[in-house]
């Protein structure tokens, strides 16, 4: 991402990722790019792009979101990170085929356009609500997982074993030698803090 930044400290550990990335903070630009790159790769897959081409529109849409981030607001319930991730994600496709049907060897642009007019305007769907949720649950982890180093990990082990594992907090206690209380509390700590980072991303309920 363009820019540099210096270590966080204070504030800036209180702020979203999506923020900090917007201030050009490259260890929460890595974060987010983590998180995204592999739904945006199944996206150019998805839309019929060979691995090499889609590894390369890959890196052209996270290109174009560093430029244009500053630009993504949330002013609505309707507004969402993947949603407008998505609409670079397709001008980058569509710029692939375009130029695929330039180049002199190419067998016509025909082919191309209808790969255009078949990519549809929202994100795709993946065919159903409980596809979907499973879909938001692997960014979601991803995300999570790379939160893990910030926390102790005794706090890290009772936030994951009860509200990732769903396992009782008294079986918690009992296989990390903590108390009841401490697992709430240290539950309630990674989650309060998932919440202020992932906040914009729309990630964590």
């Amino acid at each position: 991402m363009p820019g540099s930044v210096q270590s966080q400290t204070g504030d800036s550990t209180s702020r979203s990722l999506l923020r900090r990335a917007k201030g050009h903070d490259e260890a929460a630009w890595r974060k987010i790019t983590a998180v995204y790159t592999p739904l945006v790769y199944q996206w150019c897959r998805r839309a019929g792009l060979q691995v090499s081409d889609a590894a390369d529109v890959a890196q052209e849409v996270f290109r174009s979101v560093a430029s244009a981030l500053d630009g993504f607001r949330k002013e609505s319930s309707q507004d969402s990170f993947r949603g407008w991730l998505w609409t670079i994600t397709r001008n980058r496709i569509c710029d692939h085929f375009r130029a695929a049907a330039a180049r002199p060897d190419a067998p016509g642009g025909s082919s191309a356009l209808l790969a255009i007019n078949q990519l549809p305007m929202e994100a795709p769907s993946e065919g159903d609500g409980e596809s979907d949720q499973r879909l938001s649950s692997q960014l979601a982890r991803r995300a999570v997982a790379l939160m893990q180093s910030d926390f102790e990990e005794s706090t890290w082990r009772a936030f994951w074993l009860t509200a990732v594992e769903f396992q009782p907090p008294q079986s918690v206690a009992q296989q990390l030698q903590m108390s009841t209380a401490a697992v709430y509390k240290a539950k309630s700590r990674v989650l309060r803090r998932l919440r202020e980072e992932l906040d914009g991303l729309d990630l964590i309920d």
